[in-house]
């Protein structure tokens, strides 16, 4: 199967489970509060239904646009727009003859088990796989630096000893933090064993994203194969062998693992001519990256592995789905500059966070991801969102004063439109960069 196709399904699957969760997040609370609901549906149903059966009041069914799903709860202004039901007189089991805060619960059940998806997938990951990271002593070459870095006084060959005067024992999450978090200091060793503690600027993550330096450390790894893929990557075809040592790409010399993914990715896409030392002989292998600009090759992991108990695994699930969350937030501000609305993606970049193999691992780390950010969308005061039903709602509680039906009828319209925009945005950005990137 190709990489895309296993992209895909893993997609689907993903968004399906996240998108059923979601809506039961409504209906739950719904039914407790002796609402109606009288559809529950995963995908839109624009016309037709792929399958729907009725059980009870409600109709359940699967759609054939797999833009979203949504359930519809009596006496509710939302995307159905059905005016017919708000012009009749309000109803005991409507949504709108409900009191404020059995409404507001209704509205945040969503994204309350978008959060807690994520947080309990991270748990039993850790629980049942555990985390594999990487020490000083997996790095025995350190850090190769980006020039940019240089000039605050880091060096080719660096070891991270801590990052705001504390021990910082997963170097290789250094890029992620200095992004992403607020670091003042780091501590590093230099090959010549001197250590130092050089300051960065109070705005580095900024920094870092308007310079495009979102890696200024580099895993510095002797460039010699551990693993080849299998027939649906170019490597075994063409003759690479665990253990050959890569030593040129192109004609230029290699050194470290890091330059030869650099000089592939230099060539887009284009044939290379690889030089190899084998049990002390020189080949010459030529190759093609696949349409992923990926060869099938990989030096190993050079990680150790942690195992956790379940309490461990609950707490540090819990600490690392919040971070992942704190991080999401924290980086969405650059979606409102120019150079961060063109890297918005639609469908095909969340896609590609899959892999093109199919991992369960893989697969349930990336879901937990999209579930937090699936929550934090939705939480956005955008009108047609959930968010922009809680903010209503929380105005209705503060001021005691409901927003007419008319208002929420235009504001669902703006709100709507809005989402298709930036939909179409989004996934226009995937195309560009599938066209001409």
């Amino acid at each position: 199967m190709s990489p895309f196709a296993v992209k895909a399904i893993q997609l689907l699957l993903s968004l399906s489970i996240l998108i059923v969760l979601h809506e039961m997040g409504h209906f739950i609370p719904a039914k407790l509060f002796k609402t109606r609901v009288e559809k529950f549906f995963l995908f839109f149903d624009i016309k037709f239904a792929l399958f729907k059966k009725k059980i009870g009041e409600t109709v359940y069914g699967i759609g054939w646009l797999p833009l979203g799903g949504y359930v519809k709860i009596s006496g509710m202004i939302d995307e159905s727009m059905d005016k017919e039901q708000m012009a009749q007189p309000p109803q005991p089991w409507e949504f709108r003859s409900k009191p404020a805060w059995q409404r507001l619960i209704i509205m945040l059940g969503g994204v309350t088990v978008n959060i807690i998806v994520g947080f309990l997938i991270y748990m039993m990951i850790l629980f049942f796989y555990g985390r594999d990271v990487v020490t000083n002593d997996d790095l025995p070459e350190g850090f190769a630096i980006a020039q940019e870095f240089k000039e605050y006084g880091f060096r080719d060959g660096d070891k991270i000893l801590k990052v705001n005067n504390e021990e910082f024992p997963y170097v290789t999450e250094i890029n992620k933090y200095l992004f992403l978090r607020d670091v003042n200091s780091i501590t590093v060793q230099h090959t010549d064993g001197t250590e130092e503690t050089i300051t960065l600027p109070e705005e580095i993550g900024t920094e870092m994203f308007q310079k495009d330096v979102l890696t200024p450390f580099i895993e510095r790894r002797e460039p010699i194969v551990q693993v080849v893929g299998g027939e649906d990557f170019p490597a075994a075809a063409a003759g690479f062998k665990p253990g050959d040592r890569i030593t040129t790409v192109n004609g230029q010399p290699i050194v470290y693992w890091h330059e030869f993914k650099q000089r592939i990715a230099e060539n887009e896409g284009a044939e290379n001519t690889i030089e190899v030392e084998r049990d002390g002989v020189t080949e010459i292998i030529k190759v093609t990256p696949n349409e992923d600009g990926v060869v099938g090759i990989n030096i190993g992991s050079g990680t150790r592995h942690i195992s956790f108990s379940f309490g461990e695994a609950v707490t540090q699930g819990t600490s690392y789905g919040y971070n992942i969350l704190k991080d999401y937030v924290k980086q969405f501000k650059y979606v409102f500059t120019k150079k961060g609305a063109s890297q918005v993606g639609g469908f095909g970049a969340i896609g590609n966070l899959f892999p093109g193999k199919w991992s369960w691992v893989a697969f349930w780390q990336t879901t937990a991801l999209i579930s937090i950010i699936l929550a934090f969308m939705n939480i956005l005061p955008i009108p047609a969102l959930d968010g922009g039903h809680v903010a209503f709602l929380l105005y209705e509680m503060v001021t005691g004063r409901k927003p007419g039906d008319k208002f929420l009828e235009y504001a669902q319209m703006i709100g709507f439109f809005l989402l298709i925009a930036l939909v179409l945005f989004a996934n226009g950005n995937d195309i560009y960069r599938w066209l001409f990137k």
